[in-house]
């Protein structure tokens, strides 16, 4: 038991100086973060506790898979919809967004799964991949709506141009919405296009760490970066062509 304790006091000592060294780099280089690393750290390190209790209990019963699936989809929205508020109705639009692009994204992998055996059926793996998608529909949502955003307030003189041309608000918001989805994907499909070269994505390390072979790592991955493209597309445009729909882009916080 000792032995046990000894490993998780190293583990934790390790994670504070991770911590304390990006804190330290941030303050030397002005950025203003302060103890924020920090409080992010301890807040996942809670959660993934919370989270491991969860799947102990998940993958013994099989139908709170649904439970939990719609947890993450919650937490996501809740999340999204914050970053957005600055947003005229971005709350709402967040979580609408997040909401389709996770659910159609989830729910293809998984049919095709079944019909076309792109993921083996089982609770393990509809978790693993709810999980993966659902936090990609968070970021896109967050980026797209963010960028739609910027682009409008600095644009404003060409979408008023448009409305006083007796364009609906959607025909006058639709370069800036088309612009701000293509922007929140690019970052998504440059790691996909350098996966294997620049980086090894978590799912196909995941995979090898669970006993997974190369190649079966490798397909798993592969539907993954599949279905996080698709998420992004389906969120972005589904935020931004919402944000569009007002004349009024941005609220007083």
């Amino acid at each position: 038991m000792s032995g046990l304790w000894e490993d998780w006091l190293r583990f934790v000592l390790g994670l504070a100086v991770l911590a304390l060294v990006t804190v330290g780099v941030a303050a030397w280089a002005g950025v203003g973060l302060g103890w924020l690393p920090v409080r992010a750290l301890v807040r996942a390190a809670v959660q993934l506790t919370a989270v491991a209790l969860l799947l102990a209990g998940v993958l013994a019963t099989p139908w709170t898979v649904v439970a939990f699936v719609a947890l993450m989809l919650a937490t996501a929205s809740w999340t999204s919809a914050g970053r957005l508020r600055s947003l005229h109705r971005g709350r709402r639009t967040a979580v609408v967004g997040v909401l389709v692009g996770a659910s159609v994204s989830v729910g293809t992998v998984l049919l095709l799964g079944e019909t076309l055996g792109l993921v083996p059926s089982g609770v393990r793996y509809v978790v693993a991949v709810a999980g993966i998608l659902v936090g990609n529909a968070m970021t896109a949502a967050t980026l797209s709506g963010r960028g739609f955003l910027r682009s409008a307030r600095v644009r404003a003189g060409e979408v008023e141009g448009w409305l006083a041309l007796g364009a609906t608000p959607s025909q006058a918001h639709a370069a800036i919405g088309r612009e701000a989805a293509r922007e929140s994907l690019l970052p998504t499909l440059d790691q996909t296009r350098a996966t294997g070269l620049v980086t090894l994505p978590g799912a196909f390390v995941g995979a090898l760490f669970g006993g997974a072979s190369p190649a079966d790592a490798a397909r798993f991955q592969l539907v993954v970066l599949a279905g996080i493209a698709l998420t992004g597309v389906v969120t972005a445009v589904v935020v931004t062509r919402l944000a569009g729909r007002s004349q009024f882009v941005a609220v007083e916080e």
